[in-house]
């Protein structure tokens, strides 16, 4: 059985503190995390732009992680039993995680357009998430296209790049047409809840990526919104119970069902 793999998106919550990192990580595993996902980047390489007045620059240098944060934050998920993963954010960061064996790469939405991105990040992971958030439909299939010529597992995430995203907009059956481009899909949700993550399995999302903190006053935009330690053990049960309840047993009757079979077929006078 493939089991539908929990993403807990930390990201930039920690705002730099890896003391705070360590203890998100340890709360996240604990609640039924399978990865934990960080975002990579450097404040030097930002285009110019309205950030660099209106004090976000600031926040981007804070928040960033070095190359030794991020082997410190891999031993960490390793000593929790999780899986570390990524996004990148420019081809000038490759050097912040090249050799440490990071099995789970992502691409973020605004980078769907970055075809160099997605082709060098492809060729260094076994699994490459690519986030269709903010995205025409026409960059998606080009993506999907360079993922189909990849030796990687790929695979497309429905999101809506709206921090929160209100219910109206979450627009699930996005996720049935991304099947259509690639054989596996998944979601990455910024709704304020579960509701969307759950809804998501049975149109076919095998991953599924939700913010996670362990304090929503924290600073920071995506602290606000992140999922609890609690909620994440919540959608974690709903998982659990998703996977088996949608195993394919065929169209036959069960082993279990053998004894009714063979000790109460015929027991009542059909006359």
């Amino acid at each position: 059985m493939r089991r539908t793999k929990l993403i807990a998106e930390i990201g930039w919550n920690h705002m730099g503190d890896l003391d705070l990192a360590k203890r998100m990580i340890e709360a996240a595993a604990k609640n039924g995390a399978d990865i934990v996902k960080f975002q990579t980047w450097s404040q030097k390489n930002l285009v110019p732009g309205p950030w660099d007045t209106d004090g976000r620059k600031e926040i981007y240098k804070k928040a960033e992680l070095t190359r030794a944060a991020h082997e410190l934050l891999l031993r960490a998920c390793k000593d929790n039993g999780v899986e570390f993963s990524t996004s990148l954010f420019s081809l000038k960061d490759l050097d912040k995680i090249e050799g440490l064996g990071i099995r789970t790469l992502k691409v973020p939405s605004h980078e769907i357009h970055n075809r160099e991105l997605i082709e060098r990040l492809a060729g260094m992971c076994e699994v490459l998430l690519v986030s269709t958030g903010a995205s025409s439909w026409s960059e998606v299939e080009a993506a999907a296209e360079i993922l189909r010529r990849s030796s990687c597992e790929s695979v497309l995430l429905h999101c809506v790049s709206s921090y929160p995203c209100e219910s109206d907009m979450v627009n699930l059956p996005r996720i049935s047409k991304l099947k259509t481009l690639g054989p596996r899909v998944g979601y990455s949700g910024h709704y304020f809840g579960i509701e969307d993550a759950i809804l998501s399995m049975p149109l076919g999302a095998t991953y599924i990526e939700k913010h996670f903190t362990i304090d929503r006053e924290l600073p920071g935009r995506d602290n606000k919104f992140a999922l609890l330690p609690e909620d994440f053990r919540k959608l974690s049960a709903y998982r659990d119970s998703w996977d088996a309840m949608s195993l394919d047993r065929g169209v036959d009757f069960q082993r279990s069902e053998t004894d009714i079979i063979e000790k109460y077929r015929g027991r009542w006078n059909a006359g």
